[in-house]
């Protein structure tokens, strides 16, 4: 009789976080939905859809899915700031885990390692999520606006060859395989408030000598991981755009599969500097947009009363 290794077992957890995902998200799908915001009008299904494609088509070639998600739902205004961050994460729930289901068998990587990191980033984004549910609309606009603005530092950093290249070893151990997992511990809370996990978890992979490839199952388990429970807060607490997190399931399930089995690689350099052009500008979108709305908030000082 074949006995399980970790790897095998991290496969039917992962199976049964998806089957338990997939019930919480049909019944909150059945709850009656919030009253929609009579500013907005609703955008078409085809857009949402092809957002979700183009999307998860590059976030399975490495270029990461929250923050281009993120620059579009701005730009056409297809779902209101405070209801982002839950729409990114439930929407990207399910092509991530086909993402990770591809990814951890085909790669090879430590199995302590792997598990190790998988779990600190469920415990970060478990944290996150919990709190970001509740934030204010201008505080998600300027968390949000933040990090965008690193998630740019980040991806620039690396467009510019200025961090490691990566070593070779395939696990980390001792006071490395710590500072990995107590970086993937905050990645896992960051995502929450959309800055995606993929480009700062490669740079640590790199980091800390690993080769460079073994990222990809490591950010993919990590974000099937933490993503479902994530997904599950802000199902519960109604703070997602369901119509845009549908488009972007529909759209994305399909990208990963035609990325990762048909395309495998693209030459993402120009992409990715593009990438970071579209994140800087929606990232002082957003700050200048929270700005305006406190602003506007602040009640105009009264008249002095001129003496008669």
């Amino acid at each position: 009789m074949p006995t399980l290794d970790a790897r095998d077992i991290l496969f039917i957890a992962l199976g049964l976080t998806t089957i338990a995902y997939v019930a919480i998200l049909v019944a909150g799908l059945k709850r009656p939905a919030p009253a929609a915001d009579p500013a907005n009008t609703e955008p078409k299904n085809w857009l949402l859809i092809a957002t979700g494609f183009v999307t998860n088509f590059f976030d399975t070639l490495g270029v990461g899915s929250y923050a281009t998600t993120t620059s579009i739902f701005r730009h056409w205004r297809l779902v209101r700031d405070e209801r982002i961050p839950g729409t990114l994460t439930v929407g990207h729930t399910l092509p991530t885990i086909v993402q990770a289901f591809i990814y951890t068998r085909i790669v090879p990587v430590d199995s302590r390692t792997l598990i190790a990191m998988i779990l600190s980033a469920v415990l970060g984004a478990w944290l996150g999520a919990g709190v970001v549910s509740r934030w204010p609309r201008r505080r998600i606009q300027i968390g949000m606006g933040t990090v965008l603005i690193a998630f740019a530092i980040i991806l620039t950093t690396k467009q510019l060859g200025l961090a490691s290249a990566g070593g070779t070893l395939l696990g980390l151990s001792g006071t490395k395989l710590a500072a990995a997992v107590t970086a993937n511990f905050v990645l896992g809370a960051l995502m929450t408030i959309g800055i995606g996990l993929y480009a700062p978890c490669m740079i640590i992979i790199s980091l800390s000598g690993m080769n460079p490839t073994t990222a990809f199952p490591i950010m993919m388990g990590s974000c099937a991981f933490l993503m479902p429970i994530a997904s599950a807060r802000f199902v519960r607490a109604s703070c997602f755009d369901r119509r845009a997190a549908l488009g972007l399931l529909v759209g994305g399930i399909p990208a990963v599969l035609i990325a990762a089995f048909i395309v495998k690689q693209l030459p993402l350099y120009a992409v990715q500097w593009l990438v970071v052009v579209i994140v800087l500008y929606t990232a002082a979108n957003l700050l200048r947009t929270a700005y305006r709305e406190r602003i506007a908030a602040v009640p105009a000082s009264p008249e002095p009363e001129i003496a008669t």
